[in-house]
């Protein structure tokens, strides 16, 4: 395996500029952000405390055994995912990222198709995610209000669902709003981003168990095993793992922003594999730790889900820590404080969300891959980033918030759709890299090697299993209320945009388009 070769480079053109005019674009959006920055964006997209709302779920299917270790499987895998893109994205350090590579590994023949779906996936992921975190964000800040007013068996204030929508969408408006300045806006508040996670995250982690006496036994975090058929309706202990372990499926992706940053970051073919590689490292660590700092502390496990404790039994965490708390200071402040540092995870990842999801629109519409794309590819002449994008992705995201209104399971809903969406996108190129000939290949600064084959093939399998989890009832006996929609709704956009291939797309769409006169060896 060849890493990060130290070959002096000259100052003239930028090592990711220069590969850039390679593949057939010219440098449009401001080449200015380092390593740190991107890693700050990228770390920011993934956040410690992305579980939170997803935790109390986890742990009524198959007990904290299951959560804990499924936490350490998972991330054994992603190493294969993220290391498998971080080869690609030093290879082609392009703004379109998935969908370009998926366009240039599948060849002439199936690039144009393989190309359309990636894009349509991704697209589909990142706009739906950043529903998602809007979701979790919202969620947060209404256990924050009613535990600063008394909490639910003392008169707190528990925001009704007009209201609840009105922080969605208030949320998604101001991540608009300040993604329509330069991008190094985003990139100073996600470095903000990064300590606020780092340094709240181990305040959170550290102090919680300290301050929950008694704990919990480790032998009851590592290995009590136990289901909940009568809450969940799932009885098939391997069902109850597969439904637990969606925790983590969903916490541990989103690295890809790095690559979506690629044309914005200098010495992008080195620097965002690294930023790849670094955060998947760094979330792997603080989520796991978050959530042994949160089972430890758990004081009745059967207390939680109690529709009548102080949380209503509604945000399994938010509970965990006032029971902490409460039981040693008689008091909600400290949980109100932890729940703060939680919220601004979710803020923050809605933020660099929200950056991503604009820039992938904007590269697939400066291919005319979507409808009306002179519009959405248009850059501000000041600050140079894609304005028109950022609005039609908070658009699309504040109308996917509109059923909270009447459906309790949305976010069961939007959390599916975004993780398959986002996920899948991943596995077209890896599985173009996987069965395509190495001499079309060329290398960049990190290059797998004859590695590459294990490693996307492992990849791609474990892509595929993560989609076909999410798609999988959550509750059984199936009804209305707690049906997912998600297969539906995936499964009518999709069929959409698949007849749109077929009766259209087909004779325009040929995958990126160069804007630059290049050679073809690429």
């Amino acid at each position: 395996m060849q890493v990060f070769g130290t070959e002096s480079v000259g100052v003239e053109m930028d090592t990711g500029e220069k590969r850039l005019n390679e593949l057939g674009y010219k440098q449009e959006l401001r080449r200015e952000m380092t390593l740190f920055k991107t890693m700050a964006i990228t770390f920011s997209s993934m956040a410690v405390f992305t579980g939170t709302p997803l935790y109390g779920a986890s742990l009524r299917y198959a007990g904290p055994a299951s959560l804990i270790w499924g936490w350490v499987v998972v991330t054994f895998f992603t190493w294969f995912v993220g290391i498998a893109m971080a080869e690609i994205c030093s290879s082609f350090p392009t703004t379109g990222s998935l969908y370009f590579w998926a366009a240039h590994l599948a060849g002439h023949r199936w690039g144009p198709f393989a190309s359309w779906c990636c894009a349509w996936l991704e697209t589909i992921g990142l706009i739906s995610g950043m529903g998602a975190q809007a979701f979790s964000g919202s969620q947060a800040l209404q256990f924050i209000i009613l535990l600063a007013t008394g909490n639910n068996t003392g008169g707190g204030y528990l925001a009704s669902k007009g209201v609840f929508l009105g922080m969605y969408m208030g949320l998604i408006i101001i991540w608009a709003v300040l993604n329509t300045f330069a991008l190094q806006l985003i990139a100073f508040l996600s470095i903000i981003s990064v300590w606020w996670q780092v340094i709240g995250g181990l305040v959170v982690i550290i102090m919680l168990p300290l301050v929950a006496q008694p704990t919990q036994p480790a032998s009851y975090v590592f290995t009590h095993f136990e289901t909940a058929p009568e809450s969940t309706g799932v009885s098939s202990k391997p069902y109850a793992v597969i439904l637990s372990v969606l925790l983590s499926n969903y916490c541990l992706y989103g690295y890809d922003t790095a690559a979506h940053l690629t044309e914005e970051t200098k010495g992008a073919d080195r620097t965002g594999p690294i930023a790849i590689l670094s955060s998947i490292g760094i979330i792997s660590f603080f989520g796991w730790a978050y959530n042994l700092a949160l089972t430890f502390s758990i004081q009745d496990p059967n207390y939680l889900y109690d529709p009548n404790n102080e949380t209503g039994g509604g945000l399994v965490p938010a509970q965990i820590i006032y029971d902490a708390f409460n039981r040693r200071y008689q008091n909600a402040t400290g949980a109100v404080v932890f729940m703060c540092i939680i919220w601004g995870s979710f803020f923050f990842c809605g933020l660099s969300v929200t950056a991503s999801a604009a820039r992938v629109v904007y590269a697939l519409s400066r291919d005319k891959g979507i409808p009306f794309s002179p519009i959405w590819r248009k850059i501000h002449p000041e600050y140079k980033v894609p304005r028109n994008a950022v609005w039609l992705c908070a658009i699309i995201s504040m109308l996917l918030g509109l059923p909270i209104l009447k459906l309790d399971v949305i976010f069961t809903a939007i959390i599916s759709i975004s993780t398959i969406g986002w996920v899948g996108g991943y596995a077209i190129p890896i599985f173009a890299r996987l069965v395509m000939d190495e001499k079309n290949f060329k290398p960049g600064p990190f290059y797998l090697g004859r590695a590459r084959r294990p490693v996307c093939l492992v990849a791609f399998l474990w892509i595929c299993y993560t989609c076909s989890a999410f798609l999988l009832p959550t509750l059984y006996p199936i009804t209305w209320n707690n049906f997912n929609y998600a297969p539906v709704a995936l499964g009518l956009v999709l069929s959409l945009v698949m007849l749109w291939w077929v009766l259209d797309a087909r004779k325009w769409f040929k995958g990126p388009v160069r804007n630059i006169d290049v050679n073809d060896d690429i």
